[in-house]
């Protein structure tokens, strides 16, 4: 399993990224996903994405930062 995190700052983050979290259930090996903020941090927005095998290509919106992870150990 893997783990995709993309991360968006700024007024538009959490559309842009609610935008993107619609697509992701349409793509193989898609597991389940969240749309993350946090207090702390209002100007930025997470979707933390789980993929069954490995993740693929995804059609990020401009300006997302993103990080792909093995899971190693899961409870």
């Amino acid at each position: 399993m893997q783990v995709h995190y993309a991360e968006a700052r700024g007024e538009t983050a959490k559309a842009g990224l609610r935008a993107f979290l619609q697509v992701l259930p349409t793509l193989p090996g898609f597991v389940g996903a969240e749309l993350l903020v946090s207090p702390d941090q209002p100007e930025l927005a997470l979707i933390a994405s789980r993929w069954e095998g490995s993740v693929p290509p995804l059609p990020l919106p401009a300006g997302v930062r993103a990080w792909v992870f093995e899971v190693l150990e899961s409870r």
